[in-house]
């Protein structure tokens, strides 16, 4: 576990850096988290992240392919928005674990 101080707040983390707990999640620590993963946040990737939130508290699992389907956002766009890993950057920022479907 690491524990990190973002937004004046105390977070932990697990040791890929995901959240532990979403209930600290708040939009100053997922922008601290976007600007560590070199994203700058626009209402897109804040709807991206909606619906992920969303996803994980009705335990649905989440894919590219899924969020792609979404209707948020397509897969290319997804791409777009989080380069560096689609999937596994947004859900960081996002505040919920890794998906079982990132490596």
């Amino acid at each position: 576990m690491i524990e990190k101080t973002l937004a004046g707040n105390s977070i932990k983390f697990n040791e890929e850096g995901y959240m532990l707990n979403l209930d600290e999640w708040n939009k100053d620590i997922a922008t601290e988290i976007a600007n560590e993963e070199d994203v700058e946040m626009t209402d897109k990737h804040w709807d991206v992240i909606s619906y992920l939130q969303n996803e994980f508290r009705n335990n649905v699992p989440l894919t590219i392919r899924k969020v792609g389907k979404s209707g948020v956002v397509d897969i290319k766009e997804l791409y777009a928005l989080f380069p560096n890993g689609p999937l596994k950057i947004s859900s960081k920022i996002a505040g919920i674990p890794k998906p079982v479907s990132c490596i």
